[in-house]
């Protein structure tokens, strides 16, 4: 399992900062990219959609002045989700943005589509795809994504049922391309984790909302500190797909989070940015099981030292505890 010639010597962590409907964009990304992950932003957060253009001039250009000045230290590639639900009526457009500036790594999401990974393939970008399930990794697969992200209980957002555990042994039983797994991840142990399992790289959101440079207001970052893994709501109302958002939040929006009724999903309407008058994500913040570890909201660079600490401290301690059943550390606890 090799990483995309584009990640190689390019982390600082293997760490994709999940696209964040609303509250990624380029301050976000590029504070991200500096600090040794993967930054990446919705394409429909630049809105209207002449502002994507600017977005990613200004990210190309501060990410390659940064890399100029600091050689020793280049930044991590940035990504750009495109939705490609038939309800996006910008994804041309968009697609032909992201492909004018050449973006690295492109995430798609709610449906494979055979055409844009090939207009990624054209100029050597890599694609990766959302997957709840089996069956859509393999059709994503089938279209031309160069990795899976599996969308895991407990995922922020848009999450699927399967245990982390489930979906990557089903996944590596034929897929060997490179995995980006998301699903409660929230410290650098959860990280080291998800690579133990057989993934080669941690999909991570929640933790970013609460940093400096996310755009989510105020009470939202702080009900995220303040929550934990049972404020969580399972439920498709919002925007017709089965996704995750904080309890107080629906609660403040005048909704039963214990009573809500099923969406009819053919009402899915990602143009809109949803289907009921509390309008996700503006009005129902979306987050993931995994904020019982967010204590406080420093920036995303300070976000991810800590999270570089927590990942070789949890190697450290692997090394240990595999002492005790084989009698020899592993090869890494050496370095």
């Amino acid at each position: 399992m090799a990483l995309p010639a584009v990640l190689e010597n390019r982390l600082r962590l293997p760490v994709i900062g999940s696209p964040l409907f609303i509250i990624s964009g380029p301050e976000l990304v590029i504070a991200q990219c500096k600090a040794g992950i993967v930054g990446s932003f919705p394409a429909l957060n630049a809105r209207p959609a002449s502002l994507l253009d600017e977005w990613l001039g200004q990210i190309t250009e501060e990410l390659a002045a940064w890399d100029k000045a600091h050689p020793e230290a280049p930044s991590a590639p940035f990504a750009v989700n495109h939705i490609v639900h038939k309800t996006n009526d910008r994804l041309e457009h968009d697609v032909e943005m992201t492909t004018k500036y050449k973006v690295p790594i492109i995430i798609t999401s709610l449906g494979a589509r055979e055409d844009v990974n090939q207009a990624v393939h054209s100029y050597g970008g890599v694609t990766f795809h959302d997957v709840i399930n089996d069956t859509f990794a393999r059709k994503a697969v089938e279209k031309g994504s160069d990795g899976l992200i599996p969308v895991a209980a407990g995922a922020g957002g848009h999450a699927g049922r399967l245990s982390p555990f489930a979906f990557v042994q089903e996944l590596r039983q034929w897929f060997d391309g490179p995995i980006a797994l998301s699903g409660a991840i929230a410290n650098g142990g959860a990280i080291l984790a998800a690579q133990a399992m057989g993934a080669d790289l941690a999909y991570m959101g929640s933790a970013f909302i609460a940093t400096q440079e996310a755009n989510a207001a105020p009470g939202y970052k702080q009900m995220i500190v303040d929550s934990s893994g049972d404020d969580i709501v399972y439920t498709n109302l919002f925007t017709g797909v089965h996704g995750n958002y904080l309890r107080p939040s629906i609660v403040a929006a005048g909704l039963d989070p214990d009573n809500l009724p099923e969406a009819d999903p053919s009402k899915m309407n990602f143009g809109s940015g949803g289907n009921q008058k509390a309008k996700a994500w503006k009005d129902i913040w979306g987050c993931g099981q995994g904020i019982g570890a967010i204590q406080d909201i420093p920036t995303a660079g300070e976000r991810i030292d800590r999270l570089a600490a927590e990942y070789e401290a949890a190697k450290l301690a692997l090394a240990e505890k595999t002492k005790l059943t084989r009698g020899r550390p592993l090869a890494w606890a050496a370095e």
